[in-house]
Order: structure tokens, then sequence, then C-alpha cells
């Protein structure tokens, strides 16, 4: 199960490099009227063009995105809603862009997606498995230690 999530997070990393060449190849020739006319300005006063990673309301990448309880259970289910969230959000941008050259990767990434879902759900199923009933969704078994 390590393996499953430690090869999404490390697929994570390259989505975001991904993501952030597409917007620097569509930033780097900007001209200063272009970057006024498209709202870009505002950003542009504190990064220039350099790829800053943040949401589409502005608020900065933070590691406080990352949810963790140190319950299997929970977290595997925040991954695969956090997994479904991507989704969505390239899901939003295949509906707003029709460039090719945009939308051809951004489709590879939506693909990844789905398959990080599936891949969290068969670690979610694994966990529960190997859990007994009287553990399932009750509390912690790494953690408490309730007695009979």
């Amino acid at each position: 199960m390590r393996n499953i999530i430690s090869e999404s997070g490390t697929e994570e990393l390259a989505h975001l490099e991904i993501v952030a060449t597409i917007v620097h190849q569509l930033t780097k020739n900007l001209s200063m009227d272009e970057i006024v006319k498209s709202g870009f300005d505002q950003y542009y006063v504190d990064h220039t063009i350099g790829v800053w990673p943040q949401a589409a309301s502005g608020m900065p990448f933070s590691a406080s995105t990352f949810q963790v309880t140190g319950d299997v259970i929970t977290d595997l289910t925040e991954d695969m809603a956090a997994e479904q969230k991507a989704r969505t959000t390239y899901d939003n941008i295949l509906r707003l862009i029709k460039e090719p050259d945009v939308c051809e990767p951004i489709k590879f990434l939506r693909a990844r997606e789905i398959v990080h879902f599936q891949r969290f759900g068969e670690a979610l199923r694994i966990t529960q498995d190997k859990l007994n009933s009287k553990n399932f969704y009750a509390f912690n078994p790494g953690f408490d230690r309730c007695k009979d």
C-alpha cells in the first residue's frame, strides 16, 4: 500500500510540473498590454511571469492543503476526495480552454487523476478487508487499544 501512496505522490509533483510548464509557455511572451488586458497584472506585480502555484481564486499553494489525521481510513478517503477535486478542476479547464496544446496535456492529467482515485480506492479496500468488524470506522486501530 505504501507503494501506491508513494508513487501517486511522486506523480502528483510531476503534474504540478506539467501545469507550471503550460502556464509558463502561455505567459512567457505576453506584452505589457496583454498582461493588463487579461487581468494578469496583479499577479505580474508580485511574480512577474514566474510560475507561482495558486488556486484560480488567487489563494497561494500552502502545505496546509495536505490533510492528514493519522487514521488510515480517513486519510485514504481524503486522498480519494482530492483526486476527484483535481479531476473536476481539469474538467472545468477543458470546458474553458479549446487550445489543443493545452487541452491534450490536461486530458492526460485528468486521466491520471482517475487512475489515482482507483489506486487509493484499492488501498482503502485492502485496509478495510484487514480490519475486523469491531474496528470498522469505530476507532483507529493504530492508536486505540480498546478491550472487547
